[in-house]
């Protein structure tokens, strides 16, 4: 199938993946003032910032789930065991032996059998854990009466830990950009929104149809095919 530079990420999911970032960050670095690992800014700014970024990134979360479930991109996530082997070959061994990434992105299917399952479990374990320890520590003092003391703690556990393996995918995020190509190459895509894609002649010729603007030189061709037919 031929490779096409293709609109694959709209803009709200380029708005929503900078903003998330921007949230992200500033919650892991307000948590570790909190924690005191340093002392740039005060703990009571420390503390006003994290609940800030937190409920702005809860409600950011809750959008993009709402516009996942409406627009259909949910389906981008979907997990599959159909070429999950050879990727995970490759991240464990191939890459050290400059061999070429085995998956290439489809039109309907942008993320490879890795991405989307980890994706998926960010969304369904992880971020909802941070969540709801989250808002259970800032409740607290609502629901502190009646409620054993021993709670706190184990609240205060799950979030941190939860915290930390944020972090983590974070770190092994950034390094995967520097992995399988040029930096600029991984992040151009969530600029501009285009990528290479393989298209099969009915997903090419309804792009250039119906949506040309998703695809480079498609509005170009498109144009060239009208003055040769007329």
């Amino acid at each position: 199938m031929p490779s096409r530079s293709v609109k694959i990420f709209s803009g709200f999911e380029r708005f929503w993946h900078w903003a998330q970032m921007l949230l992200i960050f500033m919650l892991l670095f307000t948590g570790l003032r909190i924690h005191g690992v340093y002392g740039i800014i005060s703990f009571d700014q420390a503390v006003w910032l994290h609940t800030w970024s937190a409920l702005f990134l809860v409600a950011l979360w809750v959008f993009a789930v709402f516009w996942h479930l409406t627009t259909g991109a949910w389906r981008h996530y979907l997990p599959t065991t159909k070429g999950l082997w050879p990727v995970l070959r490759f991240y464990a061994w191939d890459i050290f032996r400059g061999k070429a990434h085995p998956y290439r992105k489809h039109f309907w299917r942008k993320h490879n059998p890795l991405q989307a399952l980890t994706y998926l479990g960010l969304k369904l374990f992880l971020f909802p854990a941070i969540w709801v320890s989250g808002l259970l520590y800032l409740t607290y003092n609502y629901w502190q009466d009646g409620v054993s003391s021993p709670w706190l703690p184990w609240v205060a556990v799950v979030h941190v830990l939860s915290a930390y393996a944020i972090a983590a995918f974070v770190i092994i995020h950034v390094y995967m950009l520097t992995t399988g190509g040029s930096f600029r190459h991984h992040v151009m895509p969530m600029i501009n929104g285009y990528d290479e894609v393989e298209l099969t002649p009915a997903e090419e010729a309804y792009l250039q149809q119906d949506e040309p603007g998703r695809i480079l030189g498609a509005s170009d061709h498109r144009h060239s095919s009208v003055e040769r037919n007329s």
